[in-house]
């Protein structure tokens, strides 16, 4: 399944595969972020994409693709089980429990809660 653009919410979103090419240098988010020129407002990436770098807040990685997706002024959704990671991490619970307060960064559990979430700010 390749990355597609559907509306979710009544909100654009590229809603990334689970299988597709990982996300780990930052031309691999500006590949992401390239991919909404076709009208997205929102990059919804499965967790499975993502290095674990992203994961571990001392590589700055994780600080990096968020402040990207602002300067480009496109949300940014995590999608999928971080529970490992938040149980290694009190500052990645910090982070997460922060973001999800936001419009910016949101960190859900699957795609129904990404639509939840978006009917909310909408």
């Amino acid at each position: 399944m390749p990355d597609l653009t559907q509306e979710r919410a009544g909100v654009p979103v590229l809603v990334c595969a689970p299988d597709g090419p990982p996300v780990a240098t930052e031309q691999d988010v500006l590949d992401l972020i390239g991919a909404t020129y076709f009208g997205a407002e929102v990059v919804a990436v499965p967790v499975s994409r993502l290095d674990e770098r992203f994961f571990t807040l001392s590589t700055r990685f994780a600080g990096e693709v968020m402040q990207k997706f602002g300067n480009y002024r496109l949300r940014l959704a995590v999608v999928g089980d971080i529970s490992r990671h938040l149980a290694a991490s009190s500052a990645l619970r910090a982070l997460v429990h922060e973001s999800n307060r936001g419009e910016q960064v949101w960190f859900v559990p699957d795609l129904d809660a990404l639509d939840a979430r978006l009917r909310g700010a909408a």
